[in-house]
């Protein structure tokens, strides 16, 4: 219902909630089973069963153990707590975790009616009738569900697979119930029912007659597969996808029913590898983590904070609800707006009708490209348009904007205003623009080989040992940040604008918002508290926004906010960019890398956005750790009828080194050869110079490598893995261990800079501004930390208060993780020019308190504010001749090393363990920057196992809210976590000898997938399948389940030719 009413907009003028009827609360147990009541909540439900389980005999309870065990994945216990059984088997969802237990079991509804009277179905092949529509007629009342009692000799289970274990919608579930007599092995009765895979859930009546009468035997499986197999398919455009993923699971889960109770039986000929324990079922509950951090010097300072584990200075006011973000902001007679989006992908706009918005009460007016000064568009490469005028470039693109007095009307109105258009036939994937020739500009390049010779130098690739060939494609990832794109535009007198903004950029707010209006950049002051989160998203796409909500507040000369629904904050802004190489490498008989060649593709959607920089960052970070004497490296970006992807944690970074991994990978399986002795053969050391030209100094991969494998116990795991996978046929574990390196520092070098100011006040109390975005990364801390060091004082003296043009000016974005080293470095500068200052009142007064020098320097009349610089090294590489130079002014190197369970037949996997050993020089808070890395170890997990964005072939995007789109959850994470920071580790180009932390660690959730792979290719070794595989990521549960190839995904037929049929979904 409150789907309905938030996205459909439909009215509801009478609600009636029944959960005070005491007849609807009922609860009892009969001779059929247990009778509940309808209103009960689906928690209380479970209560009830639990509290029979332990009083009943175990056969009797087999149905109530499925619900139970059902029910801790169904939705959230918020969820649970007040939604009723009645609700869920009406609404008839063909993708119900519990109607095809009720269907398997035979379960009973009560209905009743004045005319009617009582009436007690079954739920059966008859109850559901259509695509959420059940049997139930409109004036009858859903009064209870009879839950039946099992028997001896009777055996039920329930099977689920989703994308996500908790909190996830079903991809497939599966019902089993079967009698079967223990002497015989006779089949007296089953029955089978399956949710996902038709428009309502559906027993497998033919299956369940074949088999009824048969013998529990192996020849009873292989029939009850072919049966299932021919009763239950998908076309290959099947609405939901995953045609063969779907088929397979059902004969999966029918595989696993019939061991569970072939074991229960005691059946001793089947193989007794065909483990029936469930993936994870061995595993303790509960996390276990270790965090090892260097502690400070004997002798430093108790009042001096840095190197300490602080607590983020704003943590307990962000779980008590205290901290203060835009949407939080009051604004008197402020209105609200909501964008008119376009529903296409590719197309023209015809016209525009805002006449029905109009006519609504509370709305006030609407702007749309009229109200855009002529020629001007935003962007670093001035490409985007404010709103469309005539060309529709991608699915959710804003034609429009209404103002009204409140949020809901300004959505509700926006909704009501009618758009005509003809369509185009858009291009959506990488393999779309190859095939259209679009693309933003002309290829990038990198050739090592310039570094040292004036020419490309181009060798003979026949007379290398071995050359290996292959391609790869990476997905892209939302930011699912938790605060949406927001702001609040204020206008003032003198054409001046007060912006608040959930922005990482806000120099990049007040420039186009001043662009755009007209106005000079001094009468815009755009400021910041704190955002929820941005990862990137929140660093360019902020002027969306921003500009037209500064038109608006300008045109009505009120103030304007504008406050993103998740579901077209997601249509809108753009994400990761997913990318596809092409690779070729050479190497030598010992393993050694003699050249590589690949060509970098990235899907940047409509517009440049950041698309040049992130393309560029994928090409110097394609090396990884690894030293290639010659590379040819080339850079493409495509052009596509998608929102514009724009800076994601990592910055392309991430993409580029996924495709190395992969190559190491494939050379192994190729060439039967060790991949850890791979990378250690070909892995950098001290002073090596990348193919861009950067040489590495203080390089502590091999530290970090030697250090994670020595503290994971990686060689004994490994003996122990490889034991576990010999003893388990559908259960497999992988291990894997992985290096990374990051460089340090914005690709554009005028952006590596910072400002601040610092004043301080009589009372010695000290107030610091600087150019950074606190986003919950803890910057605002360790800057308190760093001026707190400085001046040589107690951190509580300290305060930051917000970020704002007016104390910062032309303030770079926070972003590639230089937001401690650069505004650092600033705060520095500034705090050692009043220290300076004050020196001559220390020397009068040695023996004086800092507030006593303070007032001293105040009476004489000395200024206590200053402003304060800081740069960090950078030297352009041109990518356009392919001339590299000293970009980063240093590396950051890490290594992981992840533990995988994966369960072959369904595609589900646990992560097991997870080793990571971080050089991060000498760390400024370990506290804030283990939680960064352990943060950004689980945003790659999820980037690189499950987070999957999805649209269709027309261009419209279905991934737009927590439903399509899952992120990892609690239960996702390592169930051991352990994470070191490496010991005796410095930096001389860093503040206080620290490194950055942000974004180094993410790449190494691609440890968690490679893991994945070898537990994968296990299982393949064991089929038959040696030799490489392509695996492209993320390694969904489909995705896994597809590659474990065994004789029941042969009894699912392949998809047809690419072209031949329209899929529900593209890759992009």
């Amino acid at each position: 219902m409150a789907i309905e009413l938030k996205f459909r907009f439909i009215e509801l003028k009478i609600v009636i909630n029944p959960r005070q009827v005491p007849d609807l609360h009922e609860v009892r147990l009969d001779d059929d089973g247990a009778y509940m009541g309808t209103a009960l909540s689906l928690t209380e439900v479970d209560n009830y069963l639990v509290k029979y389980m332990e009083s009943l005999p175990e056969e009797r309870c087999g149905v109530f153990r499925a619900v139970h065990e059902i029910m801790h994945w169904f939705a959230g216990k918020h969820v649970r707590n007040v939604a009723s059984i009645a609700g869920n088997i009406v609404t008839a969802s063909p993708i119900s975790d519990l109607n095809p237990i009720w269907m398997a079991a035979g379960a009973k509804v009560v209905l009743e009616s004045n005319e009617r009277g009582l009436r007690s179905p079954v739920i059966d092949e008859h109850f559901f009738l259509a695509y959420r529509r059940a049997a139930v007629e409109a004036d009858e009342v859903v009064k209870a569900v009879v839950i039946p009692f099992t028997k001896r000799n009777q055996y039920f289970r329930v099977y689920k697979q989703a994308q996500r274990r908790e909190d996830d919608i079903a991809i497939v579930t599966g019902a089993f119930n079967a009698v079967v007599d223990p002497k015989t092995l006779i089949v007296e009765e089953i029955r089978i029912s399956f949710g996902g895979m038709a428009p309502t859930t559906k027993l497998a009546l033919n299956t369940m007659k074949h088999l009824e009468g048969k013998k529990w035997s192996q020849p009873l499986l292989d029939e009850g597969i072919e049966l299932i197999a021919k009763e239950f398919t998908l076309p290959a455009g099947v609405p939901g996808g995953m045609a063969r993923y779907r088929q397979a699971l059902t004969l999966s889960f029918f595989m696993k029913f019939f061991l569970e109770v072939a074991e229960a039986l005691g059946i001793k000929n089947v193989d007794n590898r065909h483990e029936i324990t469930r993936i994870g079922q061995d595993i303790p509950e509960g996390l276990i983590s270790t965090q090892l951090y260097q502690e400070v010097p004997a002798d430093q300072k108790v009042h001096d904070p840095v190197g300490r584990a602080i607590a983020h200075v704003s943590g307990r006011k962000h779980v008590t609800g205290e901290a203060i973000y835009c949407d939080d902001v009051q604004v008197a007679n402020c209105l609200h707006m909501a964008f008119v989006m376009s529903p296409i992908a590719c197309g023209t706009l015809e016209s525009k009708d805002f006449s029905e918005a109009l006519s609504m009460d509370g709305v006030v007016g609407y702007i749309d490209a009229e109200d855009v000064l002529k020629g001007i568009q935003i962007g670093h490469h001035n490409d985007t348009p404010v709103f469309v005028r005539d060309k529709i470039t991608y699915h959710g693109q804003p034609v429009a904007a209404i103002i009204a007095q409140d949020h809901e009307t300004a959505r509700r109105a926006a909704n009501a205003v009618k758009l005509e258009y003809t369509r185009d036939k858009p291009i959506i994937s990488i393999e779309d623009a190859i095939k259209a020739d679009s693309y933003l500009m002309q290829p990038l390049v990198i050739h090592s080989s310039l570094l040292e010779n004036e020419t490309v130098v181009k060798n003979d690739w026949s007379s290398y040992d071995h050359v290996i060939e292959g391609e790869i494609n990476m997905g892209g990832q939302e930011h699912f940040y938790l605060e949406t794109q927001q702001c609040v535009v204020i206008p003032h007198e003198d054409d001046e604008l007060e912006i608040i903004s959930s922005s990482q950029g806000i120099n990049d707010v007040q420039m186009e918002v001043s662009k755009c209006l007209g106005i000079p950049a001094h009468k815009i002051i755009v400021k910041v508290k704190r955002i929820g989160g941005g990862f990137g998203g929140k660093e360019n796409a902020c002027s969306l926004l921003s500009v037209p909500t500064a038109i608006a507040a300008r045109k009505f000369r009120k103030p304007v906010r504008l406050t993103l629904e998740r579901y077209d904050d997601m249509a809108i802004s753009g994400t990761r960019h997913p990318f596809k190489f092409n690779y070729k490498v050479a190497l030598d008989s010992s393993g050694k890398f003699r050249d590589y060649s690949v060509t970098a593709y990235g899907n940047c959607g409509h517009t440049f956005d950041l698309s040049l920089g992130v393309v560029q960052r994928a090409m110097v970070h394609i090396d990884n750790v690894y030293k290639f004497p010659n590379a040819d490296i080339e850079g493409r970006l495509c052009k596509t009828n998608l929102a514009s992807n724009t800076a994601f944690r990592g910055f392309g970074g991430p993409q580029g080194m996924f495709c190395t991994e992969t190559l190491v990978k494939h050379i192994a399986e190729e060439l039967n050869l060790d991949h850890d002795k791979i990378r250690e053969i070909n892995m950098y050391e001290e002073g090596d110079c990348t193919p861009f030209g950067m040489h590495l100094r203080q390089c502590n991969i091999r530290r970090t490598w030697y250090e994670c494998k020595e503290t994971s116990n990686y060689e004994q795991r490994l003996k122990l893995v490889r034991e576990f996978n010999r003893s388990n046929k559908y259960r497999k574990r992988g291990i894997y261990i992985m290096p990374t390196r990051f460089g340090i520092g914005f690709g554009l070098k005028q952006l590596n800079q910072a400002g601040a100011l610092v004043l301080i006040y009589t009372d010695g109390s000290v107030l610091v501004s600087h150019g950074g975005m606190e986003m919950g990364q803890g910057l605002h801390t360790k800057i308190m930390q760093i001026a707190a060091r400085v001046l040589d004082i107690p951190i509580e003296l300290v305060h930051i208060h917000d970020t704002a043009t007016d104390k910062v000016p032309n303030a770079s974005p926070t972003a590639a993780s230089v937001g401690s080293d650069m505004n650092g470095l600033a705060v520095q500068d500034a705090c050692n020019k009043l220290l300076r200052r004050l020196e001559p009142f220390k020397k009068a007064n040695p023996e004086g308190t800092w507030k006593e020098w303070v007032r001293q320097a105040y009476v004489e009349r000395v200024s206590l504010s200053a402003t304060g610089f800081g740069i960090i090294h950078s030297e352009a590489v041109d990518f356009f001749n392919g001339k590299g130079a000293e970009l980063f002014g240093y590396c950051v190197y890490g290594s992981a090393c992840c533990e995988v369970e994966v369960d072959c037949l369904t595609g589900d996997h646990y992560l097991l363990r997870t080793d990571i050993v971080m050089d991060i020089g000498d760390s400024l808070n370990p506290a804030i920057d283990i939680g960064q890395i352990e943060g950004a170890f689980v945003q790659g997990y999820g980037l690189f196992t499950m987070e999957e964005i999805k649209v269709r072939p027309d261009g419209v995007r279905l991934s737009r809210g927590p439903g399509v789109y899952k992120i990892p959850s609690a239960d996702d994470a390592p169930r051991h976590f352990n994470v070191r920071l490496l010991k005796g580790s410095s930096n001389r180009m860093g503040i206080f000898s620290s490194k950055a932390v942000g974004e180094p660690p993410l790449f190494l959730g691609a440890c968690a997938f490679f893991a994945i792979r070898e537990a994968v290719r296990s299982f393949r070794l064991e089929h038959g399948l040696k030799g490489y595989f392509r695996f492209d990521s993320p390694a969904t549960p489909e995705q896994i389940r597809l590659a474990c190839e065994d004789e029941i995904l042969s009894k699912v037929p392949e998809l047809p030719p690419k072209g031949t049929y329209t899929p529900w979904t593209v890759t992009l």
